[in-house]
């Protein structure tokens, strides 16, 4: 399923939780974890030290990889270290493709440090910019992020931006054994009454119940022993929020829309909403042009 991981770091206490669930990730898929630090170069760090010119967020990006490196020795993941230059979210997104990573780990929550990478800021624009699959997870400290995921829920729409997310959770559904809950979320919110509305309803509703027939069909090929579906009415992201808690889910993948880039997942759109909001990991991922 994967065999390498981008983990980006920053040092912040508060990285342990996903330093750990990364590496649970590792362990379950075979996958190598590289650790990567971007030194900030939007940011003033060059100072002279002994009439030396020093990067200092460079020399800290040292002392924080080989600390998470040393975390992944002790539980046994194999991993490799590097320290780069650039602006943090484009640096990262160009990193992943360039060397052909799986999976992008990064957090959503935090204060310290890792404040640099809340939504809003440099992991929005990762999972906007990434053209590789991109894992959030919100770091809250009364929160406990279960591994390996027993339930993956699975949103689609039928459309192509959907696809490659069908794809990528069917696939991690079978690499768990868990079981995967298939959901469409028709969203009626803005129908008015009138006949015309109530003709675009049931329009919305047939559409609904064939992407979630279409992930089923799919389902097939992954030998998957465990599929349940669901069409639910209402606003897309607050319906997958209040299912994640309904259902017991464990993790969410679902597609990003648009071009590449700050167009792909737009302001306010339901893949934002709900990695901003989930309390559990979000996978987004989109289909390669």
């Amino acid at each position: 399923m994967y065999d390498s991981i981008l983990l980006p770091v920053d040092g912040s206490e508060h990285a342990t939780k996903i330093v750990h669930h990364a590496a649970k990730l590792a362990q379950r898929t075979g996958a190598t974890i590289q650790v990567l630090f971007v030194a900030d170069t939007t940011q003033d760090s060059v100072t002279v030290v002994d009439g030396t010119v020093v990067d200092a967020l460079e020399q800290d990006g040292q002392t924080i990889v080989a600390d998470v490196a040393e975390t992944l020795e002790s539980l046994g993941v194999e991993h490799g270290t590097d320290v780069v230059q650039g602006n943090p979210a484009p640096t990262i997104a160009d990193y992943a493709e360039r060397y052909d990573y799986d999976l992008i780990v990064l957090p959503t929550h935090g204060r310290t440090g890792i404040s640099r990478y809340l939504l809003g800021s440099v992991t929005e624009k990762v999972v906007r910019l990434s053209d590789v699959p991109v894992l959030t997870a919100r770091m809250q400290s009364d929160e406990q992020l279960t591994f390996p995921y027993e339930t993956i829920l699975i949103p689609t729409d039928g459309s192509p931006a959907s696809t490659a997310a069908v794809r990528h959770g069917l696939a991690l559904a079978a690499t768990l054994d868990a079981t995967v809950h298939v959901l469409s979320v028709v969203d009626d919110t803005s129908l008015g009454p009138g006949v015309r509305s109530a003709f675009s309803a049931d329009e919305l509703e047939r559409q609904a119940t064939e992407a979630v027939e279409r992930v089923v069909t799919e389902a097939d090929d992954y030998d998957l022993a465990h599929v349940q579906t669901d069409v639910e009415h209402g606003p897309p992201a607050e319906v997958i929020s209040e299912y994640v808690e309904t259902s017991d889910i464990n993790a969410v993948v679902m597609g990003s829309s648009g071009r590449r880039g700050v167009d792909r997942i737009l302001l306010g759109s339901v893949a934002e909403k709900t990695v901003r909001s989930a309390p559990v990991p979000v996978i987004t991922a989109h289909e390669q042009s």
